[in-house]
């Protein structure tokens, strides 16, 4: 029986809420490094190239730095409380470009960053009263590792069906965005493990250990991938959409797995998971209508050029 392991949500937010800047700015300034020598393409060369650009350099230190304060946000809550607080990302990249531009956000954007803030502040306080951090078990660890296996193959059939083909450009984003899910989902099953080893005293080198290994050879895949998709991504894509996409989809891949594969809301009432699945509804409708005003932004500014 998986008991429960103390969590302290309030510390896990405000390290999720810090990691979502870091986010927020270091894709800023790669999409600023990529797209100054952008050519549509995304491979070694163009890599080491960017390796000799501040700018780039600069982001890739802050999404470091961003990725460390959610490993740590994860130690001290429930995956479905802190991931979805990466959400409030782009509202840190709508601030960061208006104060770039020295434009302020129009009404319809702040209309949705308010959508957005209310559904993820909802979303959150409701996870952190109903959710708990239980130990973690083999078959679980089996299970995340078979999700992420089915996902690598279904990404490689599109890729070999996509080759030579231009394909459209948001499933770039997707595809980070969804290997980003399974990144966090990793790291807290890797944490659960030595969490768990701890609350039960067992060190014995045996097979959970090897499959936590597995799990961080996992993290190291599905993490190389995430980095090298979001690098293409930003090639063909706006940063607005590139950040949109990625806390909307890397959030819900997240709590789907914590929900369905660590039980995090196990024994929660039934009205919790109504009001969760309402709160996360309006948070990313908040996204996505502010994904699109700044687009209609972008475009009548090009227009008005």
């Amino acid at each position: 029986m998986p008991s429960t392991i103390a969590s302290f949500p309030v510390l896990g937010i405000v390290l999720a809420v810090a990691s979502a800047a870091a986010l927020a700015l270091g894709n800023m300034m790669q999409a600023r490094g990529v797209r100054s020598g952008a050519t549509g393409s995304f491979g070694a060369r163009q890599f080491f190239a960017l390796l000799r650009n501040g700018p780039w350099v600069i982001g890739a230190l802050l999404i470091g730095g961003a990725i460390l304060l959610q490993l740590a946000s994860l130690t001290f809550a429930p995956l479905i409380v802190v991931q979805p607080v990466g959400v409030v990302a782009l509202v840190f990249a709508s601030l960061l470009t208006a104060r770039a531009t020295h434009t302020k956000p129009s009404g319809t954007e702040m209309r949705a960053i308010a959508t957005s803030v209310i559904g993820v502040a909802a979303f959150v306080g409701v996870a952190a009263l109903v959710s708990t951090q239980r130990t973690i078990h083999d078959s679980q660890l089996i299970a995340i590792l078979l999700a992420l296996a089915v996902v690598l193959c279904v990404a490689i059939i599109v890729a070999v069906v996509q080759r030579g083909r231009r394909g459209p450009a948001v499933l770039i984003v997707i595809a980070a965005g969804v290997f980003s899910g399974f990144v966090a989902t990793l790291g807290k099953t890797v944490i659960l493990r030595v969490q768990t080893v701890l609350a039960e005293g067992d060190y014995r080198l045996d097979s959970s250990n090897l499959l936590t290994l597995a799990c961080l050879i996992g993290i190291a895949v599905s993490g190389g991938l995430a980095i090298y998709l979001v690098q293409r991504a930003h090639t063909v894509n706006s940063p607005e959409v590139v950040v949109g996409g990625l806390t909307v989809i890397d959030p819900f891949v997240a709590v789907v797995l914590g929900i369905t594969i660590l039980g995090e809301a196990t024994g929660a009432p039934f009205w919790s998971l109504l009001v969760l699945a309402a709160a996360g509804a309006v948070a990313v409708w908040g996204v996505i209508d502010l994904a699109r005003a700044q687009q209609r932004s972008a475009s009548d500014a090009s227009l008005g050029g």
